[in-house]
């Protein structure tokens, strides 16, 4: 009799510790999958905001060879992703021409810099993978461009 009772304490013990033992190795598969889903929604938004920054680069550069908005002599409108951006341009040389706009809610932010001297012209694009006004973002990402010519 006793031996039986014995017999049934250990198989209900047994059963525990690999259901304990299941669990661990659950919960251990769990924590890698969440942390990889983190890893790779990080490289997503690093690439939007990369996308952000270099799309503020390239309207930058477009206004800038083409039609000479940033020029020192006198301010113009510059029209970034349909929206026109106001008083481009009129800066003395080294003074920064500074304006921001949103690509599909990525926010772009770009400086541009006339000098005297070599080089000539700094750009410099600031791309985020957060709307312009979502500043306090714990997932916020920033990633630059910086053009010299």
């Amino acid at each position: 009799m006793r031996y039986g009772i014995r017999k049934k304490g250990f198989t209900l013990m047994m059963a525990v510790l690999v259901a304990g033992i299941l669990l661990a190795i659950g919960l251990a598969i769990f924590n890698i999958t969440i942390k990889e889903l983190q890893i790779s929604s990080s490289g997503r938004d690093s690439q939007f905001a990369f996308y952000a920054a270099d799309s503020g680069i390239e309207c930058a550069l477009y206004w800038d060879q083409k039609q000479d908005s940033f020029a020192s002599s006198t301010p113009s409108t510059i029209v970034c992703n349909g929206v026109g951006i106001p008083n481009m341009g009129g800066k003395d040389y080294g003074e920064a021409s500074t304006f921001s706009y949103e690509v599909d809610g990525l926010c772009s932010v770009v400086s541009v810099t006339k000098n005297e001297t070599h080089p000539r012209t700094v750009m410099e694009a600031k791309g985020y993978n957060t709307s312009c006004e979502s500043t306090t973002s714990s997932r916020r990402l920033e990633r630059a461009i910086r053009v010299t010519f």
